[in-house]
């Protein structure tokens, strides 16, 4: 018997899932450059996927883009993540889940990602556990064209080992900090998805 065809809905929203994480992994790599921050400003302030946990934070999101102009949102990118010496706030899982960086936890992920076939480009300054690079994994593991590796069970698995354990520590911490309007609003739609993401992770069972 052949197998069903996805509904035209489930192809969407697997492409708008793969869509979020790409943009999440602009946003947080590097200043926004002018082109994203304009398409954002002229989006669509539905939600980007179906579900009303996204519409409201996407509809803040995109709202502050509006209100800042470009060079005010990379001023604030430099001061949460950037300057000379320790930054304000980190932006690698090993901080969150080992308390200091490189340690083991970025161990594991360099093997799970071994196992996926995935490597760090050289030209990336980086660790992998940057979280840009993590959301660009799991963009991989959604829109890639090789079933073996970009499947659900893969996406379950790397969500939920390296993913989820710090995504909220880190959207606290940037919610918190004093210079944060833009990145505040990225990281509550961060949360927001995050928490879409989990549940239908759970819902697999």
């Amino acid at each position: 018997m052949q197998e069903p065809i996805p509904t035209t809905s489930a192809l969407d929203e697997e492409i708008a899932r793969a869509e979020i994480y790409g943009l999440l992994a602009q946003l947080y790599y590097a200043p926004p450059p002018p082109e994203l921050l304009a398409s954002l400003r002229v989006a669509v302030t539905d939600a980007p996927a179906q579900g009303a946990f996204l519409e409201e934070p996407w509809r803040q999101l995109v709202g502050v883009a509006r209100e800042l102009d470009d060079r005010a949102i990379a001023g604030e990118y430099d001061a949460l993540f950037g300057g000379v010496g320790k930054p304000d706030i980190f932006l690698f899982g090993s901080h969150y889940l080992g308390g200091f960086l490189n340690e083991k936890p970025l161990a594991r992920l360099r093997d799970t990602l071994a196992q996926l076939g995935l490597g760090r480009d050289e030209a990336m300054p980086e660790t992998e556990d940057h979280i840009a690079y993590e959301c660009e994994v799991m963009r991989y593991l959604i829109a890639g064209d090789d079933a073996a590796v970009a499947n659900l069970a893969r996406q379950r698995e790397f969500f939920t080992t390296h993913l989820q354990p710090w995504v909220d520590p880190l959207c606290d911490a940037i919610a918190a900090h004093p210079r944060a309007r833009f990145y505040a609003q990225v990281a509550h739609f961060t949360r927001a998805f995050a928490g879409v993401e989990t549940q239908g992770f759970d819902l697999l069972g």
